[in-house]
């Protein structure tokens, strides 16, 4: 393990580099931490444990120590230069025990038992090294399907990721939080309609979903006709469907919950490099790297915003300087899958057949107001479709350069590069357009090819203290042009924009340009852009404001479909619910913060008489006793009682209970208070009748669930109905420090502490 002494052998020191937001998430994800939790290396320790790691694959090609420290030193400044990063598991594991450098894998699901759990167990086993899993349940036979060999009937594909989802509840992910998985479905299996709501009410929380569009069914569309189904166990037709009808349904659910999200599989296959090994079925779970079952990638991004330079003529791309990075990050890729320790053998000998690398970007739109160019220009839909079609040609060149002196990926025959007028490569695909959240926390630019989420922002921390984030360009930009002051953020930060702000100056504006200043249309134009040259797939959300129509929605898969891209993934702001922090459009919507303000509502006294009934529930803490009152007007007043006295969990309890009830009788609807109460979690949650019960305040809500139903029918319901889950219903406010989550490249991202939905 390298130690301060050690890095200080290399010739640039981070610490003048990294903010210190960048310094707060890698302590806090990234740097070795000793039993008790503490750090026991800095970040320019970890540059040179990647470093040196990475580079001793540089033995297998007859590398001596002189070469691979010279290597090493290469891979330091490549990093620290904050101009390239690669992918988490990378930063996370090189050089330590786990040493599992990949994030994204795809498994197999085939229609038997055997397959099915086996996936289950290959799932967990991912999880914990830290990757996320992608799926196709495309194979199962549909639900009620006869099942031969016992004579009963299959449950479905749906069923069967209840099972999966399940499993990834239990298992943590590198020991710290839950693996993310995608699901994929063809749109012609039998269950597909089950399929596209299946994440209506919050259930599959584990899950992002997909509906794998085929070129058949989109023509259906087009034509306004039925189309086919087919059974996956023989291949046979079974029904059919309209067309329009079954994509309305999409478009309505991906309104409603930001789910599905589409993928173009027809698409998808005729970039397949390496067809004679299979067709691709799924996805990694942000989208963006299709893969073939057993297949993993490694990734990495080039920060863009480093490679602006001011000439005679203004702002430009450093070209040479751009390329230089890009061969150096190929190389670097390419090592990384000679070092890995995947998960699985399957893996393994796929990953290594295939060496499949994604090279990408970050620190787009800082590119783009770096050189004065708006977001939603076609001058930026040009520059995008140039720079990544720069950046694809140098990694290939750079990936035939390495065939050279390591020879081509061993499954070259046969692939689509197996043909006289090519030659030997070294990797069967170069370029990928993945989710950078963290990463580019770490480099301190913008993520991905996404715009700016909010030039600036309030945070709310503790005792709902507000704090406003600034841009850092802008509020140079404002220091500048001498238009900065407190008072002017605040007020950008509560219209959620710099539009229409006369203090702003009118070219300042259009370059400032956010997520939801843009037409959805401008989303899919850029991502269609880099879509052209990236050999993989592009990830992006088009983010849509909360006042957008399912009709927004539609006009933006027809243009993907249009425009070429491979995926679409949607979000309408304030679909979630408690959306606790965005920007002040949402707030205005009354999705982001009370409009109520102290003093305006007083709770009604208490009544005189009440009935009401009271329920045992077992909680993680113990039998939790729970009465709920109501008088002529409705619910009025919660009581708790917890089976053992005394102790944190009494005195939280009794807190929850009269917050709740002075929240009835000032008005509040108790249907709002359950739904925020349950799905909450706790470290130890418990099994009562009829499913679990994640923590006391989930209890509470389960009971008062059940004295509505009393009230509203003369019966209550008895055991426990399925709960939203904690991390989908706050999907607006970061579930480990309450700070913003941005809605980006078909992830969820903390900027605060560096929390990724995704893995």
């Amino acid at each position: 393990m390298p130690d301060s002494a050690r890095a200080t052998t290399y010739s640039r020191a981070v610490d003048e580099i990294l903010t210190p937001n960048s310094v707060k998430v890698l302590q806090k994800r990234y740097l070795l931490k000793d039993d008790e939790g503490n750090a026991i290396e800095n970040p320019s320790d970890m540059f040179v444990r990647v470093a040196e790691n990475i580079a001793s694959a540089e033995r297998v090609w007859g590398a001596d120590d002189a070469k691979v420290a010279e290597v090493a030193r290469d891979f330091y400044e490549l990093m620290t230069s904050l101009e390239f990063l690669p992918n988490s598991p990378t930063l996370m594991n090189a050089g330590r025990e786990l040493q599992q450098l990949s994030a994204c894998f795809v498994l197999p699901v085939a229609d038997s038992m055997e397959s099915i759990f086996g996936a289950v167990r290959d799932t967990a086993i991912i999880h914990k090294s830290g990757g996320g899993t992608g799926f196709s349940f495309s194979r199962l036979r549909p639900a009620g399907d006869q099942v031969r060999s016992t004579q009963g009937v299959s449950s479905g594909p749906v069923s069967f990721m209840r099972v999966f989802n399940q499993a990834t509840e239990a298992v943590k992910q590198g020991g710290t939080r839950r693996g993310a998985n995608m699901g994929v479905l063809r749109i012609d299996h039998p269950d597909i309609l089950d399929f596209i709501s299946c994440k209506e009410g919050g259930d599959f929380a584990n899950f992002n979903i997909s509906v794998a569009l085929t070129e058949e069914f989109m023509e259906a569309v087009n034509a306004g006709t039925a189309y086919q189904l087919r059974n996956p166990r023989d291949g046979e037709p079974a029904g059919e469907l309209d067309a329009r009808e079954v994509y309305e349904q999409i478009v309505q659910m991906a309104w409603a919950t930001g789910d599905p999200g589409i993928i173009f599989i027809d698409r998808i296959n005729r970039d397949n490099p390496t067809p004679h090994l299979g067709e691709i079925e799924s996805t990694n779970p942000c989208g963006e790297q299709p893969l073939l079952p057993y297949e993993a990638c490694n990734l990495g991004s080039v920060n863009l915003s480093r490679f602006v330079t001011m000439g005679d003529a203004g702002p430009t791309v450093a070209w040479d300087r751009l390329g230089d990075v890009v061969h150096r990050g190929v190389r670097f890729l390419d090592d990384v899958i000679e070092v890995n320790q995947y998960p699985l053998p399957e893996i393994d000998t796929l990953a290594r057949g295939n060496r499949k690398i994604g090279l990408g970007v970050m620190g787009w739109a800082d590119m783009l107001i770096k050189m004065d160019i708006a977001y939603d220009s076609e001058d930026a839909v040009a520059l995008g479709e140039k720079v990544m079609g720069y950046i694809d040609a140098e990694a290939k060149a750079a990936s035939r350069k390495l065939a050279e002196e390591r020879g081509a990926f061993p499954n070259f025959e046969g692939s689509i590069y197996d043909a006289p007028d090519g030659g030997p490569i070294r990797n069967a695909t170069v370029t990928t357009i993945a989710p950078t959240g963290t990463l580019s926390i770490i480099a301190n630019c913008s993520s991905g090819v996404e715009p700016l989420f909010a030039v600036s922002y309030v945070r709310t921390v503790m005792d709902n203290d507000r704090l406003i984030e600034v841009n850092p360009m802008f509020e140079e930009v404002a220091v500048k042009g001498g238009f900065y002051s407190q008072e002017l953020m605040a007020l950008i930060a509560d219209h959620g924009s710099v539009h229409g702000i006369d203090e702003v100056p009118a070219n300042v504006q259009r370059v400032f340009v956010t997520a939801h200043d843009i037409e959805p249309v401008w989303h899919i134009k850029m991502q269609a852009a880099f879509q052209t040259h990236t050999d993989n797939a592009v990830s992006k959300t088009v983010n849509f404001e909360n006042d957008a129509t399912a009709d927004d929605v539609r006009q933006v898969y027809d243009l993907a479909y249009e425009l070429g891209v491979k995926g679409v993934t949607i979000y309408r702001d304030g679909s979630k619910d408690n959306q606790v922090l965005t920007t002040g459009k949402t707030a205005k919507s009354g999705t982001a913060e009370s409009m109520v303000r102290h003093g305006e509502i007083e709770p009604r006294p208490r009544p005189m008489v009440t009935q009401g009934r009271t329920e045992k529930i077992l909680t993680g803490c113990g039998n939790l006793y729970v009465t709920v009152n109501w008088d002529d007007e409705g619910l009025c007043e919660v009581f708790t009682q917890m089976g053992k006295s005394g102790g944190c969990a009494s005195s939280q309890s009794e807190g929850l209970s009269r917050m709740i009830s002075v929240s009835l009788r000032a008005g509040v609807d108790p249907e709002a208070i359950t739904k925020h109460l349950r799905g909450i979690r706790c470290p130890s949650p418990s099994w009562a009748e009829g499913g679990k019960v994640l923590s006391c305040a989930d209890a509470v809500g389960i009971v008062m669930e059940h004295a509505l139903a009393y009230v509203h029918t003369g019966e209550a319901p008895s055991g426990v109905v399925k709960s939203t889950d904690a991390l989908d219903y706050l999907s607006g406010a970061c579930p480990e420090c309450g700070g913003a989550l941005e809605h980006e490249s078909g992830c969820a991202v903390c900027r605060a502490c560096g929390f990724s939905k995704c893995a």
